[in-house]
């Protein structure tokens, strides 16, 4: 690196360095926020530390204790439930979403922004919202179940419906991804529907055939991103669980995730070295997940229009 910077131009190291100035922010973020965090828990996942005091050696007995605790079955089954249901719907939602934004109605500037505000609303917020609308006792869904003859849904308390219910609220936030699809709509070329039409496909075939095919990038995109989020979820079991009461994770552990059993061991039981393991295992996991999912994209993903 030394050795290609001496044979710049003064013009070009000038640059280098104003750039070097104006990414300055970002890059003390990114080393200081995100690798030293990363490379810390790589350390304290080989140690015994509670987080006060000096941290002591023990190896690889925080990743053996791992496959030996009864909790982490329970947690994984529940991340992969949720993460499983809530991805492919919260897609297919919100490619619904994007062609409801695409229509050509009147208003439809309003309609674009009413589908797309509960996106932005805090998680806290529309977890609470969720918890008064679902209640068993004087919830308004329930009531309107009532109203048409059907049984009450103890959406939280029954541990059937907990995490369903976690899905169902989930897909208030396909409002965002919801325009990016809409982005991509309104980018595909208007003469490839005109040749379907005069082929006589229908809007069902020209849906499957045109506009599904030049998603598909976005598509792979959104399951990447969405398995992110999906695998981390923790806001709302948290609250719905009265984590910040330090109550009890769901009605018979069905809202026990993962994340939230990483959190309860590094604040609630400072178990801050065997919380990094189970994190590093997690950033593992997670990166197989995403190159597999790379790897899959290339057998239906298509780039060209």
């Amino acid at each position: 690196m030394l050795e290609v910077y001496k044979i710049l131009s003064r013009l070009e190291k000038r640059n280098l360095r104003n750039g070097l100035l104006f990414i300055s922010p970002w890059l003390i973020g990114f080393l200081g926020l995100q690798i030293y965090p990363i490379g810390y828990s790589f350390y304290l996942s080989l140690t015994e530390y509670s987080g006060f005091g000096r941290a002591a050696f023990i190896g690889i007995k925080n990743f053996i204790f791992i496959f030996k605790d009864p909790l982490i079955i329970t947690t994984v089954k529940n991340t992969l439930y949720y993460t499983l249901l809530s991805v492919p719907i919260g897609i297919l939602v919100a490619v619904i979403l994007a062609l409801c934004m695409n229509q050509k109605v009147r208003e439809v500037s309003v309609y674009r922004a009413i589908l797309y505000l509960p996106s932005i609303l805090p998680a806290f917020a529309l977890v609470f919202v969720w918890l008064i609308f679902t209640n068993a006792q004087f919830g308004l869904l329930n009531q309107m179940f009532i109203s048409m003859g059907l049984p009450v849904i103890d959406w939280i308390g029954n541990p059937k419906f907990t995490k369903p219910s976690l899905v169902i609220l989930a897909q208030f936030g396909a409002g965002g991804p919801a325009l990016i699809f809409l982005a991509s709509l309104r980018s595909i070329p208007k003469d490839l529907y005109e040749s379907a039409s005069i082929d006589g496909a229908g809007v069902f075939k020209k849906f499957f055939t045109i506009t599904l095919p030049m998603l598909t990038p976005l598509i792979l995109y959104q399951i990447i991103m969405g398995l992110s989020a999906g695998l981390q979820v923790f806001t709302q079991a948290y609250i719905i669980s009265g984590g910040a009461r330090g109550g009890t994770v769901g009605s018979q552990n069905s809202l026990y995730f993962y994340v939230l059993y990483i959190w309860q061991n590094a604040f609630k039981y400072s178990r801050m070295g065997y919380a990094s393991s189970l994190s590093v295992l997690f950033f593992a996991v997670s990166v197989v997940i995403a190159f597999a999912v790379f790897r899959w994209g290339r057998s239906w993903v298509n780039y060209d229009s």
